[in-house]
């Protein structure tokens, strides 16, 4: 089977695209589903001052603020309706996540199957809900708190706010669905990567006009393009690296018919985790800034100062709390997501085993043993990937757009959304030959 998917996937062409109807349709589906999404980036909330807003946001833009900014496709610099992006409902599937292995009742949610899943869905939702509901209200709070920011502060606002913002974050939420089933590719990872590309542009044109007057040197500026592409053909080798175990399958009788045992692989990803740990590393060091920054400087006290500014990008602190919080959650949410113990009963159920390892507690610690070795990896490229950009933009001062978790976020979707068009296309040529071999069996019996 692996061979003929393989050569399937050798004879792809333009011509099979060409004839690939449904595939369109979903593309085509896709863009238009991403330009809606672009345009609400553009249409603010009411009773806002955006002028005012705009040059308030310039002196947070270092902080948390900067991060959900570049994940909202700048919806958060213009305080429009999708400031609060799809944020609400990633921290509330994260949270979904940890309690299932935490709570028997959703444990065993989870192994009930598709049944299980929807339920475990609607309470993502409900818990998208909850927190998308908190963090617009504390938004509109924070904006009645600035001055000249809300043309006309009160409950009104605070309802209108709260409104606006949990809708478009439900809205988006809904929007991401339909792209999964309608569109191609992860529909909410999709809109992740439109905001961060949409920026893209502007930031190329601004390095480059940095080049021009002088700002930045032109080695520079073609030693950073060369990094570019050597850490993103680093992303996509680690994010495609696999370690496969070896899993046999004994004989077995049906009846009167006797089966040769076979072989397969149990695919271990190099890095498990993805791009959460960067995430979360990332969001977490960068709220003490953003709270010193809504804060009054006069009226802090100065260890306070002191740790703000030892935890500022660039400084050596920074680098050591980011590398070590990378590390930490790149294990933490693997062991969340994998757990070779259940890995190793359904191996165990179905007659499966790793050859020269005992079925059951030793296939489960074995996968374990692999597991930990090979997340040590990954967090190692993690931080590589993550603290990289951090040394560039503090020994050169080169505004570099494109951090380590953007980038992450940009390559892995791009290779999930290829690998699924790909993916339609050998269907779409295998349905095709099946079609054939039907019309040549048919006509050899006329």
């Amino acid at each position: 089977m692996a061979s003929a998917a393989e050569q399937l996937a050798s004879n792809l062409n333009f011509s099979t695209f060409a004839k690939a109807e449904d595939l369109k349709k979903r593309l085509w589906f896709t863009l238009g589903a991403l330009l809606v999404y672009r345009l609400g980036t553009y249409i603010p909330l009411p009773g806002l001052n955006p002028a005012a807003f705009a040059q308030a946001f310039q002196g947070q833009a270092g902080g948390i603020l900067g991060l959900f900014n570049m994940f909202s496709g700048g919806a958060v610099e213009r305080m429009a309706i999708f400031a609060l992006g799809i944020m609400p409902y990633i921290s509330a599937s994260i949270i979904v996540q940890l309690m299932t292995s935490v709570v028997p009742a959703l444990e065993q949610l989870k192994k009930e199957g598709e049944q299980g899943r929807k339920v475990i869905n609607q309470y993502t939702r409900y818990g998208t809900v909850l927190l998308g509901a908190m963090q617009a209200y504390g938004i509109a709070v924070g904006l009645e708190s600035g001055s000249g920011l809300v043309n006309d502060p009160g409950w009104f606002f605070r309802i209108s706010t709260v409104i606006s913002l949990l809708g478009g974050t439900m809205f988006l939420m809904w929007l991401g669905e339909q792209i999964t089933s309608r569109g191609i590719g992860n529909g909410i990872s999709l809109i992740i990567f439109a905001g961060i590309v949409a920026a893209l542009p502007g930031a190329l044109a601004g390095t480059l006009e940095l080049g021009r007057t002088g700002a930045l040197s032109t080695p520079l500026i073609l030693a950073i393009i060369v990094m570019v592409v050597v850490v993103i053909a680093l992303i996509v080798f680690v994010e495609r690296a696999q370690r496969r175990l070896l899993i046999q399958y004994p004989k077995r009788q049906v009846g009167n018919r006797m089966f040769q045992g076979d072989t397969s692989h149990l695919p271990l990803k190099l890095n498990t985790s993805g791009v959460i740990p960067a995430i979360f590393a990332s969001s977490l060091l960068l709220l003490p800034a953003t709270l010193a920054g809504f804060a009054n400087a006069a009226t802090l006290p100065g260890w306070a100062t002191t740790i703000v500014g030892a935890l500022a990008h660039g400084q050596p602190l920074y680098m050591i709390f980011y590398g070590g919080m990378i590390a930490f959650f790149a294990f933490f949410y693997t062991a969340i997501v994998f757990n070779p113990k259940d890995t190793a009963d359904n191996l165990k159920k179905h007659g499966g085993f790793i050859p020269g390892i005992r079925p059951g507690e030793r296939t489960a610690e074995y996968i374990d043993y692999v597991l930990t070795r090979i997340t040590v990896i990954g967090a190692i490229y993690l931080i590589f990937v993550c603290i990289l950009p951090e040394i560039l933009i503090s020994q050169t001062g080169v505004p570099f757009y494109l951090g380590g978790t953007s980038l992450l976020i940009v390559v892995s979707v791009t290779l999930d959304t290829v690998a699924q068009i790909q993916g339609h296309l050998i269907a779409q040529q295998y349905e095709g030959l099946i079609k054939k071999s039907k019309l040549r069996g048919g006509k050899r019996g006329r």
